[in-house]
């Protein structure tokens, strides 16, 4: 049974009006509209009120009044998410992070730069990049999702095949309590045992721990060498095997994506840009990067004999920012054209993850499942590191629709268990996938993230309702 929590009411309104301004307190049903929901189309749930945080002493105050008062507080970003962590579920403050959006310092000389939740990820790139450096995380939104729900979800995207994920970059930490307390963890440090790493805990904890603040991110040299591959396939299953051996190969590609045929299409009628041999079952988008040319050369000629022997059509070479560009413009955009099959934009999205050798095994399960429902589900995603985006279409009845959804989710879920994976890869349990944690994690391990929780936020106020089932 969820906990029952108070109401924001007008005195409490007043209060927060005091905290950060009458401009920065949205009650009105127009003005919170955008905070009622994320990315995942059926989810609607109304907050009290929009607070809109400038500052880290704001935060402490909202979360201290909040506590007192006993109403939860929904911490947010972009708005982003494919889970519904954002979404307020139990009504309450949704606490907004967008305004907290200074990029503070890019420091070359430790490769580091320090940010606000707020910041865009696309926009830290493009301004690391002007300095000759380089952050590797790239979610598919990156120019419309910030730092803070990058580190809330752990979030990975095409580069984490070769460069990994968020909590690879992240040194140092300021965030606040659910007590109003701020606590700031590591710092412009490469090395750090000192004590537990609470740090860590933070990233990827969905919002349900504590609110981050400020953000000190390792960097890297840009790399000076870049060629991207576009390689379609006729079979199917002969594009994900051949993911397999290239992995197999020891050549390790900055991005190894696959796309399905219908997510092909789908972005073509979107976009109403043709798009190079979109007639073929499959394609790799491959990406190989580094400071020798003569070494990504050698590397992108084996990996396109690899396709070849493995019955690919071509191997396109993109070797100038133009061609990448239009490349990897189609793979963005595969989310919002997978929308568009549907009558009412609705899909179901997941994400599940398997040992990279098993992706194969993974799409031929998933290709039975949708025979089985008679359901319209398109694959793709980042087959290099087994994280694949698996899109359930609603082209029916809503009767039928809630119906088979759930079936269809369970099934992918077991799917991917059975094969050594996870149920998500990078976009976190919170709302959507609360139900079917005990699938994928022990009773033991949930009974200690709940001591976690509870040492956190004992008064249970930070995005309540979120992971747990």
């Amino acid at each position: 049974m969820e906990k029952a929590y108070s109401r924001v009411d007008e005195a409490l309104l007043a209060r927060l009006r005091e905290i950060v301004g009458e401009e920065n307190v949205l009650v009105s049903g127009e003005e919170k509209e955008p905070y009622t929901h994320d990315e995942v189309a059926e989810l609607h749930h109304e907050p009290e009120a929009v607070v809109q945080a400038v500052r880290t002493e704001q935060i402490c105050a909202i979360l201290r009044l909040a506590g007192a008062s006993n109403v939860p507080v929904t911490p947010r970003g972009a708005g982003q998410g494919l889970s519904g962590g954002s979404v307020p579920v139990l009504g309450g403050i949704v606490l907004s992070l967008e305004k907290m959006n200074r990029i503070l310092e890019i420091d070359p000389d430790n490769l580091m730069v320090t940010v606000e939740p707020g910041v865009i990820t696309g926009e830290l790139h493009r301004a690391v990049e002007a300095e000759g450096l380089f952050y590797p995380p790239d979610p598919a939104s990156l120019d419309s999702c910030s730092i803070g729900g990058n580190i809330a979800e752990n979030a990975g995207g095409p580069r984490a095949v070769k460069y990994g994920v968020t909590r690879h970059y992240v040194c140092g930490l300021e965030a606040v309590l659910p007590s109003g307390e701020v606590v700031t963890m590591g710092g412009k440090l490469v090395k750090d045992v000192t004590g537990y790493d609470l740090m860590q805990l933070l990233i990827g904890s969905e919002g349900t721990l504590a609110v981050v603040t400020k953000i000190i991110l390792r960097l890297l040299p840009l790399p000076t060498v870049r060629v991207d591959l576009l390689v379609p396939f006729n079979d199917f299953l002969a594009a994900s095997r051949t993911v397999s051996e290239i992995i197999r190969s020891r050549v390790v590609p900055t991005a190894l994506e696959f796309m399905q045929k219908d997510s092909i299409l789908a972005v073509e009628a979107l976009s109403e840009k043709e798009i190079p041999f979109h007639d073929a079952e499959a394609h790799l988008l491959i990406t190989l990067d580094g400071n020798d040319q003569p070494a990504v050369d050698a590397a992108y000629e084996k990996v396109g004999e690899i396709c070849l022997k493995n019955g690919a059509v071509d191997v396109l070479v993109a070797d100038t920012p133009k061609l990448r560009d239009k490349l990897w413009e189609a793979r963005r955009l595969i989310i919002e054209a997978l929308q568009h099959l549907s009558p009412e934009r609705i899909m179901e999205t997941e994400d599940l993850a398997v040992p990279r050798s098993r992706i194969p095994d993974l799409l031929e399960q998933i290709r039975t499942i949708s025979q089985k429902y008679g359901m319209n589900i398109i694959s793709f995603g980042h087959a290099g590191d087994g994280n694949v985006h698996v899109n359930v279409i609603k082209d029916m009845p809503e009767a039928e629709w809630q119906t088979k959804k759930r079936a269809v989710s369970e099934d992918l879920y077991r799917a991917a268990l059975s094969l050594g994976g996870v149920i998500t890869g990078e976009h976190g349990i919170g709302l959507t996938r609360r139900e079917f944690l005990p699938m994928a994690v022990d009773a033991q391990q949930i009974a200690l993230m709940k001591q976690i929780k509870e040492a956190f936020d004992p008064a249970g106020i930070l995005n309540p309702g979120k992971i747990f089932p």
